[in-house]
This record gives structure tokens, sequence and C-alpha cells, in this order.
């Protein structure tokens, strides 16, 4: 048998390797093209780990409609106030049944819904300490970012640090055992250097 080149993308800890044409992650998975994710794509990851800003980059590519979970949950014009939940999931209901989109964020109540519509699954998983790097710069830099909610004050809030700090290590853990029960295509980003690759590979613009 022919020898076939071997090639390793430099991205940290998740590196990608190159088996002829088949992309690798560091976890064994295979490195999926976008288009093999369909036309239904679902973003999990922990607060403030660049699922608004992936989202929107592979709709643009992929001229999907962008679907922000926060802003179904929280009033419009004011400081995060939620929704009542009925009008939440009725929302939801209302975003999942359409045939072509991309929903970024979590909430548990109606992941499962949103599952069985999905027709593929890209979960980012980076650290704590690079999450609380993101919200300090969404927060003091990112006046204009993908997601934000219309009428709510950007500032740095203890209430936030401690979800991130504290909540966040579980919810990791609760998102990747979601992941492995998942039989999607799928792929797991668990680094910034590992989503800058996808990025890279995909043909993304921020």
């Amino acid at each position: 048998m022919q020898r076939r080149e071997i090639k390793a993308l430099r991205i940290g800890q998740n590196a990608a390797i190159v088996y002829g044409r088949l992309r690798m992650t560091r976890t064994g998975e295979r490195l999926v093209q976008l288009s093999e994710l369909g036309d239904r794509i679902c973003v999990f990851g922990p607060s403030n780990s660049g699922k608004s800003t992936l989202a929107v980059a592979m709709a643009r590519q992929r001229a999907l409609p962008v679907v922000h979970l926060d802003l179904l949950y929280h009033q419009p014009g004011t400081d995060w106030r939620p929704r009542p939940t009925e009008e939440f999931l009725a929302l939801h209901e209302r975003a999942i049944a359409g045939e072509r989109w991309v929903i970024e964020g979590n909430y548990s109540v109606c992941t499962p819904q949103r599952l069985q519509r999905a027709t593929g699954v890209i979960l980012l998983d980076i650290s704590t300490l690079r999450s609380l790097f993101r919200y300090a710069r969404r927060t003091l830099f990112e006046r204009d970012r993908a997601g934000a909610l219309e009428g709510a004050r950007n500032g740095i809030t203890w209430g936030m640090i401690h979800h991130i700090v504290a909540v966040t290590p579980g919810n990791r853990r609760r998102y990747a055992e979601m992941y492995r029960r998942i039989e999607l295509p799928k792929v797991r980003l668990t680094s910034a250097r590992a989503i800058d690759d996808g990025y890279r590979e995909w043909k993304l613009v921020r």
C-alpha cells in the first residue's frame, strides 16, 4: 500500500490531522464539512463561547436564517428580562418549524424538540478561562455584537462572572454527554484554536 501523507494542522490541543483528504480532530472525530450538517444546524456551548458569532458566519455563507435563542427568551427593550415561559416555547416551536436555519443557544427545556428537527450539531467546548476572557472583551469592546438584546445594558456583572465560573463547568459536562448521545452529523471544537481552524476549514468570515 502506498504511504499516505500525514500533515498536522497546528490548532493547539485539538489539533486536526489530515489523512489524505480526511480531516480528523485530536479526539478522533472527523471534521465534517458544513454541507454535511444539513440545512438545520444547532450550535451549543457554554456562555461566551462564540456561538452567536459562529452562527452568523455560517448563516451568511449558507444563506440560512439565524436564530439567537437569547433573543427569543428575553423581552426586547429590557435589561434581559425573560418572557413568560409559554411565550418563549411558542416562539421556539415557530423557529424550529422552518425548513432551513442555524439556531444558537442551549435552553434545555426545549433542546429535545430542537434536536428532533436538526440535521447537524456543533458543540463549542472552550475552557472557563477562555469564556471569561470572551465575556470581558465582548462586553467592553463589542457593542454591536451578534445576538445582543436591543435595549439591554452592556456591563460586566458579578452575576455573569459567577455563572461562568460556578455554573458553566457543570454545563460543559452536560453538553458533552448530550453530544455523545447525538446520532446526527456533528463536530465538537474544544479550544479557541480549534474554532479558528473551523473558520478556516469552512471558509467562514467573522
